[in-house]
């Protein structure tokens, strides 16, 4: 072949479309059941508005952004993350205008763009399945987009998951936990990996969740025993918010997220079973973001789901859409049309029944009986509408189930009845 898809990306075809879309439709209702409304942002923004809110030393923003100049001269980046956008939108579109009272609940699905190593479950464009939640300082607030996380994979019959929870502190406990933690590594510098000696200067919290360097970290202060009076009492009422909803969950020290905009919760959702990307997806407050975006000083907390993830953990567990889950083994009408003088016919039929919401195909390479017909039970259709010169002219059609063989014989006007569901 002269082209290939590009290098940590993948083709979605028709014959796993139909899991995907299960996976986005469920995420939808349960979303709206949650009172989130959808958001769609442009796939590239500003590249400052990403370096802005990741923090420029981030790995996304020194090494794994996709950003070009375009033809006016401006920096713009495809999109690296997904809640920065989100706020973008949030300010520019007024959303907190329409009540100043209103808890703006969004969520999308978008793909992100990140070069980085491809492995199984991460590639250079993935797919987020997202939520943020604007306008409450609320702990609540954060278990409950923890709780939509956790009854999401339940749908998606996953088994063996974590919830992993820490917090990272604010403005006025993270700087002062920073200095015990460089003052607590600096022994250990020298064997560090050359990521984490460049997190030792740039971004110390990050050495934290270094699976190269996890035994060096044992003389790390843990940041939730240092934790201002605000934070501590923030943690406790998301810890109780979980216990509430009966949502099991376990401290975790390491959990401090990638990104600079992290205050206070911060969470991860980890599965077994999958391979070492065991990480489904995770999130939490960011309380600084909308006004370092230019807008008031607005809390916020937020969650991303890692499509393919969610899609290899289901494989893995032998979860995946099959004829009985989520969309029906068979469905729709094939039509069957034989001459020349049906032709034409067959094509208005088509169009009717479209109209009326079935799904319907004929065939347009004109093959035998036989070849349409083994095709049409290939492709799982429900029916065979077989039309040809003498049931043109009765005004008859003949309707076969392809899954007993069973055929009759019905009258035109009477079709529509006759049908199964669309």
């Amino acid at each position: 072949m002269r082209y290939q898809r590009p290098i940590g990306t993948q083709d979605v075809t028709p014959e796993v479309a139909p899991e995907w879309r299960f996976v986005e439709e469920s995420f939808r209702q349960l979303a709206a059941r949650y009172g989130y409304g959808e958001l769609r942002t442009p796939v590239f923004e500003d590249t400052d508005l990403f370096l802005r809110s990741v923090g420029q030393e981030t790995d996304i923003a020194s090494k794994e952004m996709y950003t070009f100049e375009d033809r006016g001269g401006r920096s713009m980046t495809l999109r690296a993350e997904g809640t920065a956008p989100a706020v973008r939108a949030y300010l520019e579109n007024h959303l907190d205008r329409t009540d100043k009272q209103r808890l703006v609940k969004l969520y999308y699905i978008v793909p992100i763009f990140r070069y980085d190593r491809p492995q199984a479950g991460r590639y250079r464009q993935h797919h987020q399945l997202g939520l943020e939640a604007i306008g409450s300082s609320e702990p609540a607030v954060d278990a409950e987009v923890i709780s939509l996380a956790w009854n999401f994979y339940a749908q998606m019959g996953l088994t063996g998951l974590s919830l992993l929870i820490n917090s990272v502190g604010c403005p006025a406990c993270a700087p002062p936990y920073v200095d015990k933690l460089k003052q607590a590594l600096a022994p250990a510098l020298p064997q560090l990996c050359e990521s984490c000696r460049r997190r030792y200067v740039e971004n110390p919290l990050r050495m934290l969740d270094c699976k190269i360097c996890h035994d060096y970290m044992a003389p790390a202060p843990k940041l939730i025993e240092e934790l201002c009076e605000e934070c501590e009492s923030h943690l406790g009422g998301v810890l109780a918010a979980l216990d509430a909803l009966g949502i099991p969950h376990e401290i975790d020290h390491t959990i401090v997220r990638g990104l600079d905009y992290y205050t206070k919760t911060a969470f991860e959702f980890q599965i077994e079973g999958i391979g070492a990307q065991s990480a489904l997806g995770g999130g939490g407050r960011y309380d600084g973001l909308v006004e370092k975006c230019g807008g008031p000083p607005t809390p916020g907390v937020g969650l991303g789901i890692g499509l393919e993830r969610v899609l290899l953990a289901r494989q893995q567990l032998g979860q995946a859409v099959t004829g009985t889950a989520g969309f029906p083994a068979r469905e729709g009408v094939f039509i069957v049309a034989l001459g020349e003088a049906v032709w034409i016919e067959a094509l208005k039929l088509l169009q009717e029944l479209r109209r009326a919401g079935v799904k319907a195909e004929l065939d347009y390479r004109r093959r035998s009986m036989k070849a349409q017909l083994r095709f049409a039970d290939n492709e799982q259709f429900a029916q065979a509408i077989i039309l040809g010169e003498d049931e043109l002219a009765k005004g008859i059609v003949g309707l076969k189930d392809l899954a007993t063989g069973e055929q009759v014989e019905v009258g035109r006007t009477d079709l529509s009845s006759r049908l199964g569901p669309a």
